[in-house]
């Protein structure tokens, strides 16, 4: 006999703190997805749920209702393998690590987002380069990935649909910051890529939406752990967002690193982190016997050029110009920029990295709201970053404007000089670790590593 549910007591039981069935969950996923449960319905699920939380097996429950709302891929080889950043200031190493892995032999299937709020978007970054498609169906993405190894494009209709309402939800209902829910939204599109592995590049910091390490650890274990109940190859990596990632922030200016990195010209921070991103890949595909022989393999592809070659193909194949590889002028630019000097003498000690983000959202390189058109021009370069010596008149940052944005350079200038960037006498005694914490596990039916 068919059981029978009820909006109001699914949320009345989560409310009062009561675990939720496996039955009850997907009931309810599945009338949000067909239209049967209200968005207020879900909106005060959503606030129970940020409230009082969920169990492993509740978040697995969700995970997978979210997951089967819409198709689900998979490749039957253990080399598909991808990554997912929840998003800092400045971090464009999918642009790095993904042709890397795929020079290994790696197939990387990434599913990636748009950017909201103070941290920018994959999708967004990419698009800057002309005629780059990142719209394509599934079909095309799956004939791509098999001939090629490398697609990046952005959630389509079919890939959990049940997601992109969801997260619709928290974002107007201050419900973003639970990591059942954060859990639940990332893995529904990563487990439906078709994946065997899955690198996590989990933020924290003030630049980050797991500002606390606390929360950041919570987040990484609870997502290795449902990755493992779905008996994929899970590796998350802690990495500090107390600064912008490398040097630069705006579409077009992280596009630009990202090829110089490929280069081997890339700045210390970004090279080491995609490298160590990569190196994960490589091993949890199989290909390495150890995540320091997958970095081996990754520098390798990156010293020789092969990586490069990998991401002039992403572009070529997906409809972009190839040429930008050696002509950036074919990127949108603004023809302003403006110098922030520094005031004083001493070392950098700390920097408001979500204010970056901020500003650049203000010179229209970020949306308010989701329905804004990114300008892909303007942006910031840092020419300092934190523990640098720093002597009076020193350019601190370089700020990418338009002509009629200069006068809100200046303002940014201003609190950038008076608020963003501390300059103190003497050197911090030390700089906290880019990478802070490594795990990895792999799923008891796939052999074991060293």
């Amino acid at each position: 006999m068919k059981q029978s549910f009820s909006a109001y007591s699914i949320i009345q039981k989560k409310r009062d703190k009561e675990k939720l069935t496996k039955e009850e969950i997907s009931w309810f996923i599945e009338g949000l997805t067909k239209g049967k449960i209200a968005d207020y319905q879900m909106s005060a699920l959503l606030m129970a749920i940020y409230l009082n939380g969920l169990d492993k097996m509740e978040t697995v429950a969700l995970t997978d209702a979210m997951l089967y709302s819409g198709s689900v891929l998979d490749f039957k080889d253990q080399v598909y393998i991808d990554k997912h950043s929840t998003g800092g200031v400045g971090d464009k190493a999918s642009f790095i690590l993904a042709p890397i892995a795929a020079a290994c032999g790696v197939k990387v299937p990434m599913i990636a987002g748009r950017g909201l709020g103070h941290t920018g978007g994959t999708i967004d970054k990419i698009e800057a380069i002309k005629g780059f498609k990142t719209d394509i169906s599934l079909n095309e993405f799956v004939s791509l990935l098999k001939k090629r190894g490398l697609v990046l494009i952005g959630q389509t209709k079919e890939i959990a649909p049940a997601d992109k309402k969801i997260y619709a939800l928290r974002d107007v209902t201050a419900t973003i910051e639970s990591i059942p829910l954060i859990t639940a939204s990332i893995m529904s599109k990563k487990l439906a890529e078709g994946a065997k592995g899955i690198v996590m590049d989990i933020k924290t910091g003030n630049g980050a939406f797991m500002a606390k390490l606390s929360d950041a650890k919570k987040l990484a274990a609870s997502i290795r752990e449902t990755g493992l109940r779905f008996n994929k190859n899970m590796m998350t990596v802690i990495t500090d967002m107390s600064e912008p990632l490398g040097c630069a922030v705006g579409n077009s200016l992280e596009i630009i690193e990202s090829i110089e990195t490929l280069k081997n010209n890339g700045p210390k921070d970004l090279t080491e982190l995609s490298l160590s991103l990569a190196g994960g890949m490589v091993y949890l595909a199989g290909l390495a016997a150890s995540h320091k022989e997958g970095i081996k393999k990754a520098k390798l592809a990156l010293e020789s050029g092969a990586a490069l070659e990998k991401f002039r193909e992403l572009i070529i194949h997906q409809g972009g110009d190839g040429k930008v590889i050696d002509d950036y002028t074919l990127l949108p630019h603004t023809k302003n920029t403006l110098e922030v000097k520094s005031i004083k003498n001493g070392f950098i000690t700390k920097m408001d990295c979500k204010s970056f983000g901020h500003h650049c959202v203000r010179l229209g390189g970020g949306r308010q709201k989701t329905s804004d058109i990114i300008d892909f021009a303007p942006g910031f370069i840092l020419n300092k970053k934190i523990g640098d010596k720093i002597k009076k008149g020193d350019v601190l940052v370089r700020i990418h404007h338009h002509e009629n944005q200069k006068m809100i350079a200046q303002e940014i200038a201003q609190e950038m000089i008076k608020k963003d960037i501390i300059i103190g006498a003497a050197k911090a005694r030390s700089k906290k670790k880019l990478i802070i914490e490594v795990q990895t596990k792999f799923a008891a039916k796939n052999k074991k590593r060293k």
